[in-house]
């Protein structure tokens, strides 16, 4: 294989990369508009960017994703792709019936300059959007950041357009997920619940992208957040951020704009970062935890005591987007493993920062980068070999040039099913991992044990 040729020595790469742990800003742009209620995206560019960003989440989702695009040609990509975009709009109301189009640019239209909210002023001006419908749009540029870059844009656009100041006070919650599967989303609807506590999710994709098979196509599924329901988000008691790179910045953006306090949280995945998430609904919507939500921890600490000592001391590298791969690691160092590499491909030193004080907490020595690539990921590896890989399917192929075990968890999973069903947030999700995490380990004692030590029970 071509990774075999992987080069142990390490060199400093200040122009290149090679294999990229990450994708384009648009992939995530695309994810946060799918979780709008009748919400079309549109990629303003080629067709090609949108056929890649389109097949990209259909083969992590197992689902058909829809967008438009306003497909460039070589006219568009020299003179501005106005003239595109306008007829676009037309067609798509026409055509498609949306609520909302949801447009992001692509490296052709940032290169060009055009102007969005110009274009679409124009197009409203001249009666091509109808009323009561709305056109939004988030500048997500490919050749800077990663696909958590674009969704927390698009997410942050949703509030610019719709959070209304001086809506009327609720007792609800705002809770911005992140860049996590729908069955996660769908999972921190269930707790939240379970902690009688009224929250808004948005972006929600858990109806849009898990959606039951009815026998027809719907082009427009139940799920998602409705537009009535984010107009209304300016009320809300407080806004839980998860995710300091994906969720975030619209966090911030509703504060300045409505008002409306927020606290960023690590991705609800492992023991510590879902007590904190239950926590925060406690304080925040004046609650007490339900015996029930009581019970689920409880049945989570007693898995990790049964099986501890299978995981006490394994060295583990990781790779993926900054916010669940924070989450990830301390799950790990709860598990007694020993994350060694630590790595993303999204841009952000604070994420440096904040992996290695979980690791200097636990006097646990490793690699940590951002704005990496799998090449280097690879390398790592080789000088310091793992008993585990957790990350996306890319990692496949160095799993088995490496010969270690892989758990996969981010994105994109394209030869797996299950993550669009099965969470890994919460505390029933931390279940789940643990459980893959195990069986990985006890699979390849299985696998490579000598005869004479192969037992039934391990």
């Amino acid at each position: 294989m071509l990774l075999r040729h992987t080069p142990k020595e390490l060199r400093k790469r200040s122009a290149l990369t090679v294999n990229p742990a990450k994708t384009c800003q648009p992939v995530g742009a695309l994810y946060a508009a799918l979780g709008v209620h009748r919400c079309l995206p549109h990629s303003h560019g080629s067709q090609g960017c949108c056929a890649y960003h389109r097949s990209m989440l259909t083969r992590h989702t197992k689902e058909p994703v829809m967008a438009a695009t306003s497909s460039f040609t070589e006219g568009a990509s020299v003179f501005g792709g106005m003239a595109n975009l306008t007829q676009a709009i037309e067609n798509i109301f026409a055509l498609y019936d949306p609520d909302v189009v949801a447009v992001h640019t692509t490296c052709l239209s940032e290169v060009i300059g055009d102007d969005i909210p110009q274009i679409v002023r124009n197009a409203a001006d001249a009666g091509k959007i109808p009323e009561g419908r709305t056109v939004i749009h988030a500048n997500t540029p490919s050749f800077v950041g990663s696909h958590i870059t674009g969704f927390a844009n698009m997410t942050r656009a949703l509030v610019e357009y719709f959070a209304e100041p001086g809506a009327a006070p609720t007792k609800r919650i705002n809770v911005i997920p992140g860049f996590v599967e729908p069955s996660d989303m769908a999972e921190l609807k269930r707790l939240a619940a379970e902690m009688g506590v009224e929250i808004l999710l948005f972006p929600d994709t858990s109806g849009v992208l898990a959606a039951p098979m009815t026998g027809r196509h719907e082009f427009y599924p139940e799920g998602g957040v409705r537009v009535e329901d984010l107009r209304t988000v300016g009320g809300s008691l407080a806004t839980l951020a998860l995710g300091a790179w994906a969720s975030a910045p619209a966090a911030e953006a509703l504060e300045k704009k409505a008002q409306v306090s927020f606290e960023v949280l690590d991705t609800p995945i492992g023991l510590l970062a879902t007590d904190r998430f239950v926590d925060a609904l406690r304080r925040i919507g004046g609650v007490e935890a339900t015996v029930s939500v009581t019970r689920e921890r409880g049945r989570l600490v007693d898995l990790l005591a049964d099986m501890s000592q299978y995981f006490y001391g394994k060295k583990v590298a990781l790779v993926g987007d900054p916010d669940p791969v924070i989450a990830l690691t301390e799950f790990c160092l709860t598990l007694d493993m020993k994350p060694v590499h630590v790595v993303t491909g999204t841009p952000g030193k604070r994420f440096e920062e904040r992996v290695r004080g979980l690791l200097e907490e636990a006097g646990v020595e490793g690699n940590v980068a951002q704005a990496s690539d799998m090449f280097h990921f690879h390398q790592l590896i080789k000088n310091e070999p793992v008993d585990l890989i957790i990350g996306n399917t890319y990692c496949k192929y160095i799993a088995r040039d490496e010969r270690t075990p892989l758990v996969r968890h981010g994105f994109p999973v394209l030869d797996r099913v299950g993550h669009q069903f099965f969470p890994t947030v919460g505390y029933r999700g931390a279940m789940r991992l643990a459980e893959k995490i195990l069986d990985a380990f006890l699979d390849r004692a299985d696998r490579e044990t000598d005869e004479t030590a192969f037992e039934l029970v391990l």
